[in-house]
């Protein structure tokens, strides 16, 4: 096995203040996004086929339209919003890797290996992400029994209304979403200071699955915490199978079954939260 110079201490500073970061840009971006006009979220107009001809305009309606007046809040759209997360991610994502070279800290580490490239781990994946996604579902379908406040605006602003939209989302967006967190999350707060810093992987496993969670603030206080829940769920078989790519492999799933289900079929199965 071959020797590292790891410099753990740059490492962990850099991966406690990129964590940070993240937590910071995601209160202020639910807070820009709560005070945002939405097209086709905010206005019920948009999107729907108001007089049965297969047109979505208004035209032939029984009620004349009524007048909007310009809003100096922000508009924002389907598409800029899945720029916005793939490019910020994708920034996010790039730092993180430029760190993990700059530490020498061992793609091992991240729980990388040619290994997992097996088709049984994609399908392990898959599986459990169809296995996860249920359970997310009902634990939120009971959250919601219980009077927990949720917000599903974040997901429905970033529904694709096309398929070269759809397109975006499944082969960029939600891929980059996946990469990222789960390097985040799992592979350098898990894996990676385990290794370094000898803690217990289980430990570090309850840490990262808190802050997990509360990266998904715009979700409200139940998707706090059923995305914490799930967080552990994953980290769980990170610690377990010490596969990075298995749980990315995971996280997509869950994600594209969200958007998928909710948005593309428009179900919402349990009334849970995505």
């Amino acid at each position: 096995m071959p020797e590292y110079m790891t410099d753990w201490t740059l490492f962990a500073v850099g991966v406690v203040v990129l964590t940070l970061v993240l937590l910071i840009l995601t209160r202020r971006s639910s807070e820009a996004l709560e005070g945002a006009h939405i097209v086709g979220v905010d206005d019920p107009r948009a999107g729907t086929d108001r007089d049965g001809d297969g047109d979505d305009s208004a035209e032939g309606d029984v009620a004349d339209p009524v007048p909007v007046e310009p809003s100096p809040t922000p508009t924002l759209t389907a598409d800029l919003l899945l720029i916005n997360v793939a490019v910020t991610q994708g920034i996010a994502l790039a730092a993180l890797v430029a760190l993990a070279w700059w530490a020498d800290v061992p793609a091992a580490a991240f729980g990388l290996s040619m290994d997992d490239l097996a088709a049984g781990v994609l399908l392990a994946g898959v599986a459990l992400g169809v296995l996860f996604y249920t359970g997310n579902e009902i634990a939120a379908g009971i959250g919601r029994r219980v009077g927990m406040p949720v917000s599903e605006r974040l997901r429905e602003a970033m529904a694709p209304d096309d398929a070269r939209g759809w397109t975006f989302l499944l082969v960029v967006v939600l891929p980059v979403i996946a990469l990222f967190e789960e390097a985040l999350f799992r592979g350098a707060l898990i894996g990676a200071f385990a290794l370094g810093f000898g803690v217990d992987p289980w430990l570090l496993a309850v840490a990262s699955s808190i802050l997990f969670g509360l990266g998904h603030g715009a979700q409200g206080r139940l998707g706090v915490l059923v995305t914490g829940v799930l967080g552990f769920a994953l980290a769980a078989v990170f610690v377990l199978t010490e596969s990075l790519l298995l749980v990315i492999v995971v996280h997509y799933v869950i994600n594209a079954l969200e958007f998928g289900v909710r948005e593309g079929l428009g179900w919402k199965p349990f009334g849970g939260v995505a």
